[in-house]
């Protein structure tokens, strides 16, 4: 019998969604330095896709207001990538009713994109049906994360699922998108999926938020239990507490493709000093909104607006509201 801490999965994919959910502390105003750095080290550190960001809908998002990343024009991904002659997959995430994906997205021909990454609620699926088939018909993987798994209903996360069987999604993502699921919720949830997907090809993915500091434990009992298509980030950076960071994902999973110490390269260089312009990661307000299973809209109000941080009143006030 061989040892299990010897062996990995060679279908295991790893995606790096830091310049995307990252973006969200600093609205994708990142430097072209920065960007072609995480480019560069996904390639070095064996990484299997890089999403670069989203493809925002600018009658939405006015475009004097964000960066380059929450559009992803062609223009502005090939300044950084050029035509992506690697092995490298490049995705775009197109959330659900904030993309205008008939004409933004453009057919994968005139594209350096591999991978559309639709983003949707439950209520919004109808659309992103419409979003994954436009998708695959213009020559994309597509792919679907299925957000706030944690306060959907468990029939209509079942309907979803077999709504998404049926669609040309090559991978439904499970989503702690508010950071309060435990290992057991996982282990549900990806068991769920799973059955739900049996007889097709389709993979299931995990995306966790780090609100309790579970984002990397809660990864790896998604990986445990069958999820092959894992997103993480550079030093775990993303909205709020942030997400599973790659450096500890690279560093457990065993596959000899994939290697750390470019990892801990970039963030040397370039996140040390980015964290301390934009702070995120597990602190106490983002602790309280994944304990009472919250949207962190209120934490990162309360960061960004008071400098007292006054815990136990912020804490009461989101108790009183339940």
């Amino acid at each position: 019998m061989t040892a299990p801490w010897i062996t990995y999965r060679p279908e295991l994919k790893v995606l790096d969604c830091t310049v995307r959910d990252g973006g969200l502390i600093n609205d994708h105003m990142f430097d072209d330095g920065l960007v072609k750095a995480v480019y560069d080290t996904c390639l070095e550190a064996g990484v299997d896709y890089m999403e670069l960001g989203y493809k925002g809908d600018k009658k939405l998002f006015a475009s004097n207001k964000f960066g380059d990343w929450k559009f992803c024009d062609e223009e502005d991904m090939r300044r950084i990538v050029g035509d992506n002659d690697t092995n490298l997959k490049l995705a775009a995430m197109a959330d659900a009713e904030k993309t205008n994906y008939k004409v933004d997205i453009l057919p994968k021909s005139e594209s350096v994109l591999d991978c559309i990454r639709v983003a949707t609620y439950a209520h919004q699926l109808p659309v992103a049906v419409d979003m994954i088939n436009d998708a695959h018909d213009k020559g994309y993987e597509a792919t679907c994360n299925l957000m706030a798994v944690s306060i959907t209903q468990d029939d209509e996360i079942d309907q979803a699922l077999e709504v998404l069987r049926e669609t040309p999604a090559t991978t439904v993502v499970v989503v702690d998108s508010f950071g309060s699921l435990y290992g057991e919720q996982i282990e549900r949830l990806v068991t769920r999926y799973r059955k739900a997907m049996e007889g097709t090809d389709k993979e299931v993915g995990i995306h966790a938020h780090n609100n309790c500091q579970l984002a990397f434990a809660n990864t790896i009992e998604a990986i445990v239990h069958g999820a092959n298509r894992i997103d993480a980030t550079m030093m775990g950076m993303g909205r709020g507490a942030g997400n599973c960071p790659m450096e500890l994902l690279i560093g457990f999973l065993r596959n000899p493709a994939y290697r750390v110490r470019p990892i801990y390269q970039l963030i040397q260089d370039y996140f040390l000093d980015l964290r301390e312009k934009h702070e995120w990661g597990a602190l106490i307000p983002y602790n309280i909104t994944g304990q009472l299973n919250q949207h962190p809209r209120s934490a990162i109000a309360l960061l960004e607006e008071d400098s007292k941080q006054e815990y136990v009143a912020f804490y009461d006030k989101l108790v009183a509201d339940l």
